[in-house]
């Protein structure tokens, strides 16, 4: 049975509150950290910069992910420059279109060649994959972000996507592979056995991930034992 320490994917918490943050810092399988916009507004978040700060103040020295949340691309590249000053762990996500559906991709050039740590994001497909790293290929370090567990809410399945991307990255292994929006934690064994890099997990599904390697039938008797205590609870009768 899989244990979650002999993985060789690496583990990145994704969320935007800083006491889950700080408490996911404590646990030696998390790698880095990732946010987003909708993820800080369901935070309650509404000073995006005191975010950003106070999140790296908790988490100083793992890769932490934030993005940027313009329209246009020159006020993108002046959010990922103001941005990327705020610490030397810092990556700047940029969405793969704006919601005009226009390409990034000249941007993403511009930032590469100013040094820019980036992630780009919002991905689905292979062709986005390939343009995107061909825009970045020449940073020192950069994450490409494919929505895997999007994919599979149209009823495809995610692998084939992931391990094209998996393949295109050999030859830049600057560029990791970040295994986005999972569903369920046997995505975890999926993108590990595929070679991807990276896994971005929610606070809810890290927590299940202390399940990996448990005996069945202990598991049978735990889930018997929570219905009957629960229609106990309720003081059901007939």
């Amino acid at each position: 049975m899989t244990s979650a320490r002999t993985l060789s994917i690496k583990t990145f918490a994704d969320g935007a509150d800083i006491a889950e943050m700080k408490r996911m810092r404590k646990n030696p399988l998390i790698k880095g950290f990732t946010t987003n916009p909708t993820l800080m507004r369901k935070s309650g978040v509404v000073d995006y910069e005191a975010f950003a700060r106070a999140a790296l103040d908790a988490i100083p020295d793992l890769p932490l992910s934030f993005e940027v949340f313009a329209d246009d691309f020159d006020e993108m590249e002046r959010q990922a420059l103001k941005i990327r000053d705020w610490g030397d762990n810092v990556y700047i996500k940029i969405p793969i279109t704006n919601s005009k559906g226009e390409s990034a991709v000249p941007l993403l050039r511009r930032l590469a060649d100013q040094g820019v740590k980036i992630n780009v994001t919002a991905m689905m497909t292979s062709l986005q994959v390939a343009s995107a790293v061909a825009a970045i290929k020449t940073v020192e370090a950069a994450y490409v972000s494919v929505f895997a567990g999007r994919i599979a809410d149209t009823g495809r399945d995610p692998v084939p996507v992931m391990a094209e991307a998996v393949k295109m990255l050999k030859e830049t292994p600057q560029i990791e592979l970040i295994w986005a929006s999972p569903r369920e934690v046997y995505d975890i064994i999926r993108a590990d056995e595929i070679g991807c890099h990276i896994i971005t997990i929610t606070y809810g599904l890290l927590d299940k991930m202390a399940l990996f390697g448990k005996d069945l039938d202990e598991f049978s008797l735990e889930t018997v034992k929570m219905f009957f205590d629960d229609a106990s609870s309720a003081g059901y009768r007939l």
